[in-house]
Parts: C-alpha cells; sequence; structure tokens
C-alpha cells in the first residue's frame, strides 16, 4: 500500500525518535560505531529525505547486523524502523510482520518504555491497514504501558493516534478530548511536532462537526508553533497539512476568503522551501501540488499549470505514483478547464495507467482519509468518462465516435473493479478478471444498459450486438438519488402501492429513453451496470404505466462484463449442496419454510443437504471439499452491511464473514470449472446504504462464483420457497438461460394474488452472469 501522510490521517505522527533509536550515535567509524550503528544512521536520513526504499534497505540490513552480533534489543529497534518506512511506502502487511518480529525480540531483553513504543507502532500500523478493533486493543495497551514508564512523549503519541481511531469511528467528541489530552502532554514532553499534528487533527474534528471557527484557532496554533521548527521533513509535512486545513474552510468561512488563501498560500510555501532545503522531494511534489491546487481554486489558471507541472516532475523524479497520479489527474482538470479536450483526455489516461498499479492501496487510504476531506478515486474515473462523451459527441466519423464511447464505457468499468477491490480489500476482482475472457459479441436479443449519473445529467450507454449507443437524460444525480431512495423505503411495504408514482418516475427516466431502440434491437434479456444507489432498489419492479419491468425482460445485474465470465451453466454436470437453517438461533427467528425450500431443491436435483446442527463453517468446508459442487443453495438470515467484516450469514453456531466465505470455498476459484451458482435465501440490505448494496453486488466475485441469486430485503419464507422452487425447476430447460429461469419464477408469483405485491418477488436479484 502505497500512502503519504497528506493523504491518509492515520499517518500522523511518526515519532521518529521513538521508533528509529540513534541519538547519540556518530556516523564516523573511527569514532567506534559499529557497522549496524552506521546502518541506522544512513537508514535514518533515508527516511528523513522521504527515499523510503533505501530507508528499509538499510534498517533491514542493519537488523542482521545486530542479530549477528548478539543483539536482540539492537534487531528489534531496527526492524521496528524498517516498520515504519514499509508503512510509509504503504506496505501495511510487511510492516506488521516486522513489528512482531521486533516484538518478539523485544521481549528478551523487557524495556517498559519500547514495549509501550512498539505497542504504538502497531497500533498506529493496524489504523493503516483498516483493522480498527486491532488498532485500539494496541494504541489502549500502548497508552497505559507509556503511564506506567511515566513517559509522556508515548503518552501524547498514543492520544494522537486514539483520537485518530476515534475520528475514523465518527466518534467526533471523544476524539477532540484525546487531541487536547495529546497536545497537553507533548507539551510536557518538549515534542513539538505530536503538539502540531494532535492540533491539525483537532482542527479536522472541529471542521467536520461545524465548528469552522475553532478549526481556524487550532490551524492557527499549530502554524505558530511549527514554523519555528528547524529544517525537517516533520515541519515540511506540517505545513503541507495546515495549509491544506486552511484550504478545507474556504468554503465555509467566505467572509474572510482572502486571509485564508494567504494562509493556506503561505504555509505551502514555507512547506516547499522545507522540503527543498532537505531534499526532500516526496514531499516537495505534494506541496506543490496541494499549492497548484490552491490556484485551481482561485481561478489562477496559469499558475496552476506550472505548479502542477512541477508536482507532475517531481512526483516522477522520486518515483512517487500515489502522488503521480494526483498532478496528472489535476493537470487534466486544468487543460480541460481550458478547452484542450485532447490534451485533457491524454492526462486523465496518464492519471488512470499510473493509478492502476496501486488503485486499491490509493482506495484504501482515500476511505481512511475521510476525516481530512479527501475525495475518493471515483471522479478520476467519471471525469475521464465525461470528457470522452464529450469528444464522441463532437466526433462527426461515426467509427471514431464508436471508440470515444467505448473508452468512455471501459473508464467506467475500471473503476467498477477498483471500487469492488477497496470494498472486500483484497485482490478477487483481479483473480476474476485474470481468469474469464471477454464477451466479444452479446447475443442479438441481449443488451447491457450503463447508468452514469452526473451532476447535471443521466447517460445511458446500451451494449448489444451492434455495438454502444449513448442516450442522454436532463436530470442529475440528486434527483435520481432522492426517487430511488423514496422507492426503495415504499416498495417493501406490501399492503400499500404508494411505490408505484416512483417505480413510473424511475421507469421514464432509465428505461423509456431506451424503449425504441430495444424494441428495435428485438432485445429479450436486459443487463444493468448499476451504479452507487441504483444497486439499491429492485429493477424489476420499475413500472411504464401498464406493467412491471420483468414482464417485459428476463433481468441481471452485474458488476461489469469484465467481471463477467460468458460461459453458460453446464446443465449436465449440475450438483447440488443445499444448506440453510429452519430453527431460530442466536436471537434469530426461525424460517419454517427453509425445510420446504430444501425438500424442493432435493427432488428436482437430488441435492445433498447441511441442515440447521448440520449447517456449520466446519462441516461446510468439509463437504465442499469432499464434493464438486457446482452449485451452492444457503437458505438462512443474512446482511450485507457497509463494512465487509460485518457482513455474514448465520449457521447454526455462528455468523460466516463474506471473507470467512471465501476462504471456505475459494478453491472454486481455481478449477477449470468454478462454482456456477451460489443462492442466498433471506439475506438483506440497509435502506440506502449504496456500500452494502456494493458487497451484494459483488458477492459472487468474492465467493468465486460465476453467478449468484440473493435478495435485497429479508421477505416471507414462504413467499421466498415458493419462488426459488419455480427458478429451480425453470434452471432445468436448457432452453432458458438463468436470468429467463428467474423471470419465469418472479412472474409466477406475481400471477399469484397472495403474493403479487413486488415486496415479495422483486427483490430476488440475479448477479453477474445471467446465462
Amino acid at each position: 500500500m502505497r500512502t503519504h501522510t497528506f493523504i491518509r490521517l492515520t499517518r500522523m505522527p511518526a515519532l521518529s525518535a521513538l521508533l528509529v533509536i540513534v541519538t547519540g550515535m556518530s556516523a564516523d567509524p573511527s569514532r567506534g560505531q559499529t557497522a549496524p550503528d552506521a546502518l541506522m544512521q544512513q537508514g535514518s536520513r533515508a527516511y528523513e529525505t522521504g527515499a523510503f526504499e533505501d530507508a528499509v534497505g538499510h534498517w533491514k540490513a542493519a537488523a542482521r547486523g545486530y542479530h549477528d552480533a548478539g543483539s536482540p534489543a539492537g534487531e528489534s529497534r531496527a526492524l521496528a524502523s524498517a516498520a515504519q518506512a514499509q508503512q510509509a511506502l504503504g506496505h501495511s502487511t510487511d510492516a506488521l510482520q516486522s513489528l512482531e518480529l521486533a516484538s518478539a525480540l523485544a521481549q528478551q531483553a523487557p524495556d517498559p518504555s519500547w514495549t509501550a513504543a512498539l505497542e504504538a507502532q502497531l497500533g498506529r500500523t493496524y489504523l493503516a491497514a483498516r483493522q480498527l478493533d486491532a488498532a485500539e486493543q494496541h494504541l489502549t495497551r500502548a497508552r497505559e504501558l507509556a503511564a506506567g514508564a511515566l513517559s509522556p512523549a508515548l503518552i501524547a503519541s498514543a492520544m494522537n493516534d486514539l483520537g485518530v481511531l476515534h475520528a475514523l469511528q465518527r466518534q467526533d467528541a471523544r476524539a477532540l478530548e484525546d487531541f487536547k489530552e495529546a497536545v497537553s502532554a507533548a507539551r510536557d514532553a518538549h515534542v513539538p511536532i505530536v503538539e502540531v499534528n494532535a492540533r491539525i487533527n483537532a482542527a479536522r474534528v472541529a471542521l467536520r462537526q461545524g465548528e469552522a471557527v475553532e478549526s481556524r484557532e487550532w490551524l492557527d496554533e499549530a502554524l505558530n508553533q511549527v514554523k519555528d521548527l528547524p529544517p525537517s521533513r516533520d515541519k515540511a509535512a506540517g505545513m503541507v497539512n495546515i495549509g491544506l486545513g486552511y484550504q478545507h474552510l474556504l468554503p465555509v468561512l467566505q467572509q474572510i476568503h482572502d486571509p485564508l488563501v494567504l494562509r493556506s498560500a503561505g504555509a505551502l510555501q514555507e512547506g516547499i522551501s522545507t522540503a527543498e532545503q532537505i531534499a526532500d522531494r516526496r514531499t516537495l511534489s505534494y506541496a506543490l501540488g496541494y499549492l497548484g491546487h490552491l490556484y485551481e481554486l482561485e481561478y489562477r489558471t496559469e499558475d496552476a499549470l506550472q505548479l502542477t507541472r512541477r508536482a507532475v516532475f517531481t512526483a516522477q523524479a522520486a518515483d512517487q505514483p500515489e502522488s503521480l497520479y494526483r498532478w496528472q489527474w489535476q493537470l487534466g482538470r486544468l487543460l480541460a478547464s481550458g478547452g484542450a479536450l485532447d490534451d485533457a483526455i491524454g492526462a486523465y489516461r496518464q492519471a488512470v495507467t499510473t493509478l492502476q498499479p496501486i488503485r486499491f492501496e490509493v482506495t484504501q487510504a482515500a476511505a481512511e482519509a475521510s476525516l481530512s476531506g479527501q475525495e475518493s478515486v471515483r471522479p478520476l474515473f467519471f471525469e475521464l468518462a465525461d470528457l470522452l462523451l464529450q469528444r464522441a459527441a463532437r466526433t462527426d466519423a461515426a467509427a471514431a465516435a464508436q471508440q470515444y464511447l467505448l473508452a468512455a464505457r471501459d473508464a467506467v468499468e475500471a473503476y467498477k473493479a477498483t471500487e469492488l477491490r477497496d470494498y472486500f480489500k483484497d485482490s478477487c476482482v483481479d483473480a476474476v478478471r485474470a481468469r474469464i475472457t471477454s464477451f466479444d459479441r452479446l447475443a442479438s436479443n441481449t443488451a447491457v444498459i450503463y447508468p452514469i449519473l452526473f451532476p447535471t445529467r443521466l447517460e445511458l450507454l446500451v451494449s448489444g450486438s451492434a455495438g454502444l449507443t449513448r442516450v442522454t437524460v436532463p436530470v442529475g444525480a440528486d434527483r435520481i438519488t432522492k426517487e430511488i431512495r423514496a422507492f426503495r423505503r415504499l416498495v417493501e411495504k406490501r399492503t400499500t402501492r404508494e411505490y408505484l408514482p416512483h417505480a413510473q418516475q424511475l421507469y421514464d427516466w432509465l428505461i423509456r429513453p431506451l424503449d425504441e431502440h430495444l424494441s428495435r434491437m428485438k432485445v429479450t434479456t436486459l443487463v444493468l451496470v448499476p451504479d452507487a444507489s441504483l444497486r439499491t432498489i429492485p429493477m424489476a419492479a420499475l413500472h411504464d404505466g401498464g406493467q412491471f419491468l420483468v414482464q417485459k425482460y428476463a433481468l441481471a445485474l452485474t458488476p461489469g462484463l469484465t467481471l463477467t465470465d460468458p460461459r453458460p451453466l453446464n446443465r449436465q454436470a449440475v450438483r447440488f449442496l443445499a444448506t440453510g437453517l429452519t430453527k431460530g438461533v442466536q436471537g434469530f427467528p426461525p424460517l419454517p419454510y427453509v425445510a420446504e425450500e430444501m425438500d424442493a431443491v432435493r427432488e428436482l436435483y437430488r441435492a445433498d443437504q447441511l441442515l440447521n446442527q448440520d449447517f456449520r463453517a466446519r462441516t461446510l468446508e468439509q463437504e465442499l471439499r469432499a464434493g464438486r459442487y457446482s452449485v451452492l443453495h444457503i437458505a438462512t438470515h443474512g446482511k450485507f452491511s457497509t463494512n465487509v467484516d460485518d457482513s455474514f450469514l448465520l449457521t447454526f453456531d455462528g455468523k460466516l464473514t463474506l471473507s470467512q466465505l471465501d476462504e471456505l470455498i475459494g478453491m472454486f476459484k481455481y478449477r477449470d470449472d468454478p462454482l456456477e451458482l451460489l443462492t442466498l435465501s433471506a439475506c438483506q440490505t440497509g435502506v440506502g446504504d449504496d456500500r452494502a448494496a456494493l458487497g451484494l453486488a459483488g458477492v459472487a466475485i468474492k465467493a468465486g462464483a460465476r453467478s449468484a441469486l440473493a435478495t435485497l430485503w429479508f421477505i416471507n419464507d414462504e413467499a421466498s420457497a415458493a419462488l426459488l422452487t419455480e427458478f429451480y425447476r425453470a434452471l432445468q430447460n436448457p432452453a432458458l438461460s438463468k436470468a429467463q429461469a428467474m423471470q419465469q419464477a418472479q412472474l409466477k408469483l406475481l400471477e399469484d394474488r397472495v403474493y403479487e405485491h413486488p415486496a415479495y418477488w422483486s427483490p430476488f436479484l440475479l448477479l453477474n452472469n445471467w446465462l
């Protein structure tokens, strides 16, 4: 993971004086310094100038030297220093490994202060890895040990990091108290950079609480303190963060706009000077780039372009892709604002190319930096798509215009993969993309719709057998999202038809503009690639005024075509494993009709079963390893949450997270015959929780399955049993695709007066492969 102080709050503070023990050592071997001591000094100098890879190398070599010399204390300190540089590079896993070994070595010669420092660094690294429970455990332990060792410097560090933790947990009042305590402890310990960083963090939290004046006061105090420090990487970083803090105040303190601009520019200029003075190209790149952004905000385009180009050059020289993509992106925005469309597209494409090898790391860092107001990478891809759509509209040649439309679609596809990688926090997306082949051509009766929500308009890209078609609808993202929220809330109410006006309005925006085109193509199957809030609603229940969308088309959803394995279901080799609960366990109500559901599957496919007390994680793993199943049916309570680690499926004796599910059936990812279908009955996502719906959309990918069938909300389990029985029965017909089998099942319930309301049949979503 590549990160930087300026894009993630959890990188503060480093406290190198505690973690890199070089005080009192001389770089002159003639004065008695050992070789490992000299390597520690070299690592410290490399780290201070932002040469983190060199620092890791020096400190790792020092660790080996201390090991050979029989000094576990020295080896422990060297490994902790290496971990600090690894974390600065974003390599959290490597950093944690180094720290675990450092902790083990520290036990050989216990030192309370050093143990506390290691606990603090472990906590900070777990923060960076987004493992907040582990971070809290280690940081709390560090604070306790530091208090026992009477170390105010360590107390200050731990309190600042605990403040960051609580801020990430949205416990703002508690975070502010932590930062105030960190300021007080840092002042007593005479560690001014910790005091500065705690003030900057407090400013960010105060701003998020709506206390803009208080936020400015925190920044003013930090600026007054940091400007008197000697030149160092910490000083340069502090100046850049203070400059950014003033920028964040501009929209909310407009009455003092000009003084804030001057303060921001002054802090960033000082950051540039300090970084140049100590030859720290990494920090220099950020200082130049953020000053360029300030001038971009102030419409000083020429100054912004000059600074941004310098930032690009500096980041390239420092081999720093985590900042380079930002300045390439910024350069693209500036060029686009000046009307240089082709040059802007070129800069955006360079930014995307730079981002690709580090995209998970950067999106993870952006998620952690939400406190500081940093954006995710989503706008990069969608702004590129917007420019490509503009370019297509200005291109007369049909073939060339088609290429720009395809490029716009590809930009959206690239973001979809990045988004899922960020949600699942692993490379499962890469494994899928490496294994599958792309769709060369869709069937003549199938169309794929990409709805792209922009602030002022909705773009519909329709991919069919004849190529790509674009339709623009003049309604913005905010209005569409408001309609989506109302529809989702009301369509679950089984006793009213209040949902209908919203179902019709969404149809008018999303489908009606395409009616003529789809009719001309004789489309019978629609595959939608929904974005953001569109993932939270049942498309089947959209209504044209006369009938539901499912009555016109077989439907499927996919996170993206490049994430969809195009091979159809092999019905000759279908082998079922049906699992689930009928009994109420762990406080969840019973699901009595699951037994009927399971019986139907067993009758249709001679399925193996794990029911109630037999449905345990260990037993499921054993069954999956022993049998070459192609369909896994899980009928149990489940929930998809904003945090993937909080998403689960209920088993008889516990809760199975998506990560654990991935471990259980992950072997399918590497088989020639992966899991064809994963059915999750009785699951639910929160209303309005777009990120939870993202997990639902990606569950097939996470589980290594070609397709998944899941529900947006928990429904009557009798209706669920009826629908799934009909789906599996229809699936036996080789003339029907999975999407068509689901359409038949939904229509069957729709025709039943008991279940005709869409609350019963519409939340079932067929995800990913629809063939």
